[in-house]
């Protein structure tokens, strides 16, 4: 996957794992990534979709309607090359935090309902439920913080109660911060998930 990974100050720090939204490349969170540790190593990763020439994670059949069977084989690939990541740059794989916007939150948050262990935590801006009616993973421990907006239109506050609901019944400390907003990304947004980060995962 196309990616970009800048080794930080703090070795004992988590990995920071940031994903962008549709239509963003791996160099458009590296802001958003400095203001939540700037002493932390990034691993910034395209998604592998081309949606109208819009980069993606995972293919979706309209808007807020997920393919699954292509969520579910794009959230394996993601988790594969967080491994390899780990062997080849030599960090700590179960270290990694996630921080992602809308597209990318969407594929943290199915990390984290696929897979035991696959983040530490994850920093999740205006992310939807990637997929309702399965077992979720053992998430105690598992830090997660939710930023959303009260005006979204592609993800309406009742996605956002469904998906805090679902992390907390798995085991996972979950906060959410509501915004007098849409569906942008709001730096009121990153510094409340960089208080959540510093008090709970770091």
């Amino acid at each position: 996957m196309k990616h970009i990974y800048k080794e930080g100050s703090d070795k004992n720090a988590p990995v920071l794992l940031l994903l962008h939204g549709t239509g963003g490349t791996e160099e458009d969170l590296l802001e958003v990534g400095r203001m939540i540790d700037p002493e932390a190593s990034i691993l910034s990763v395209r998604g592998n979709v081309v949606e109208n020439g819009m980069p993606r994670y995972f293919r979706r059949v309209a808007e807020g309607v997920f393919d699954e069977e292509d969520l579910i084989f794009r959230t394996k690939e993601l988790h594969d090359f967080l491994d390899e990541s780990a062997k080849k740059y030599g960090f700590d794989r179960s270290n990694i935090v996630a921080a992602g916007y809308s597209n990318g939150a969407n594929i943290a948050g199915s990390l984290l309902f696929h897979y035991n262990h696959s983040l530490k935590g994850a920093l999740l801006f205006h992310p939807m439920v990637p997929r309702r009616n399965i077992d979720l993973p053992d998430l105690t421990g598992t830090g997660v913080f939710i930023g959303a907006g009260e005006n979204d239109p592609i993800c309406s506050p009742q996605e956002t109660k469904d998906l805090s609901a679902m992390l907390e019944s798995a085991g996972a400390t979950v906060s959410v911060q509501w915004e007098h907003s849409g569906h942008q990304l709001t730096v009121t947004e990153v510094q409340g998930a960089s208080a959540f980060y510093q008090k709970h995962l770091k």
